[in-house]
């Protein structure tokens, strides 16, 4: 097929990236918002020598998985992929993209893996789930700023304070700060000429406890009559935390390295279980309390502590799952690379009243292997994306816990790191997938791994 042809087509898989996939005598079209089982028409867009992607043009027989989106704005934006398929559907396609990186590049077979493999865990709300939003500020045509999300991989806004994932306090603060912009002056930030004020703006939730943040991230080092900005917010039942981030950066980071504090708190608090929370703005803490619940339930349960346990937490954060382990273990060491994220630990941890847990700034690949001597009954990872450092997975090895515990954002590198490590010593006894995200193709994984000999545990 060429650029610009159009084809009927009948959608029978579905993509890494949500994307509906179908064949035209034998050639692969990737089309956006298709979902499996639709038959569409499509245009080709891009065209390779043995597939290409389309754009949806007409639906031609819905599939019995579609469903009408909640946001109208679903297609357009980029915060949501797969909104239109049915949440049932969406939790088999997550299940199945696991299995699929586990099969194809972990090399983990069919048999074993129906074996391992237990259901996902689904969202009992697949909406107005998230904790935390960070909206970028633009400028319409008409000079007039506006907030929303940015289009699929583009930085083009656009406009909505209504997401359908996040709190409904949420449009009432972006409303506030819009009519404080165009009242005041203020100009939102551009990315191209690398003029105007307001870059972001970083909202919290806590759940459990109310309390809201709000962080305004800017292109200078003040705010111009931003009290009377702070005047209209701490209207807002719950306001906790104002505070103000510098970023003068050309960069795509959000965040700037500090914060300063505008009115009331640094931080919000929150629970996730009966532990409780101390969560600055520059704090990584995951964004849907419910199903962070179950993820480091399921975490704690797979380390099946006892008691004695000496247990390494390794890319800890501000120390959730940490605190999770302390409960059951002897010990727990935690390690994190941020400064203030192991602050916030050890605060959480006085906070808890838990004494049996020790942090450690740094690089998990170098931290670790400076105390590979100590025993380590239990070893529970959660890195970013890029997954382990193959230093540290050799560190792993070396001091041979009888079991780990995988927490992955990305499947695909859990099944590398898998791999290697199965490669090792270490069998994979259980799998389960975790749905952080509905309405979107990511997806957190737990798996547990055992060594094949057995080890005795310290005393």
């Amino acid at each position: 097929m060429q650029k610009n042809d159009t084809a009927v087509v009948k959608i029978t898989d579905i993509g890494t990236n949500g994307e509906g996939i179908g064949k035209v005598d034998g050639y692969t079209l990737f089309i956006k918002d298709a979902v499996i089982g639709d038959t569409v028409e499509a245009k080709v867009m891009k065209a390779k020598k043995n597939y290409g992607y389309a754009r949806l043009m007409k639906i031609i027989e819905p599939s019995k998985y579609r469903v009408k989106p909640l946001c109208a704005y679903a297609r357009k934006c980029g915060g949501c992929q797969i909104q239109e398929m049915s949440y049932e559907r969406q939790l088999e396609f997550k299940a199945q993209k696991v299995r699929g990186n586990l099969e194809r590049i972990g090399g983990f077979t069919p048999e074993l893996l129906d074996r391992v493999m237990e259901p996902p865990a689904g969202a009992a709300n697949p909406f107005g789930y998230r904790n935390k939003a960070q909206f970028p500020f633009g400028t319409d045509k008409s000079g007039n700023p506006v907030t929303g999300f940015y289009a699929g991989r583009t930085h083009y806004i656009i406009a909505n304070t209504d997401c359908a994932l996040g709190v409904s306090e949420n449009q009432r603060i972006l409303e506030i700060i819009l009519r404080f912009m165009k009242q005041n002056g203020v100009k939102s930030y551009d990315e191209t000429s690398g003029r105007g004020l307001l870059r972001h703006v970083l909202i919290r939730y806590g759940f459990t406890t109310k309390e809201i943040m709000v962080c305004l991230v800017v292109n200078g080092t003040r705010i111009p009559h931003v009290e009377k900005l702070v005047e209209e917010l701490v209207k807002i039942p719950g306001m906790t935390s104002i505070t103000m981030s510098v970023n003068t950066k050309r960069t795509n980071v959000i965040m700037g390295d500090s914060y300063e504090t505008l009115w009331g708190r640094g931080y919000i608090t929150d629970y996730i279980g009966n532990l409780k929370y101390q969560i600055s703005p520059l704090s990584f803490y995951q964004v849907n309390p419910a199903q962070t619940e179950k993820l480091y339930s399921l975490a704690l349960e797979y380390a099946d502590l006892k008691g004695g346990e000496t247990v390494w937490d390794l890319y800890c954060g501000i120390g959730t799952i940490s605190l999770f382990l302390a409960k059951k273990a002897a010990q727990v060491y935690g390690v994190e690379i941020v400064p203030q994220a192991i602050v916030d630990a050890r605060t959480n941890a006085e906070i808890n009243g838990i004494t049996n847990a020790e942090f450690y700034v740094g690089k998990a690949e170098e931290v670790l292997p400076k105390y590979y001597e100590y025993s380590a009954d239990v070893i529970v990872v959660d890195p970013p994306r890029k997954g382990c450092d193959e230093a540290l997975l050799q560190t792993i090895v070396k001091m041979q816990p009888e079991r780990v515990v995988y927490v992955s954002c990305d499947s695909a590198t859990l099944a590398r790191d898998l791999k290697y490590l199965c490669a090792e010593g270490y069998e994979l006894v259980r799998v389960r997938a975790v749905d952080m995200f509905p309405q979107t193709v990511h997806v957190e994984t737990v798996a547990l791994l055992s060594h094949k000999s057995p080890i005795v545990l310290s005393t």
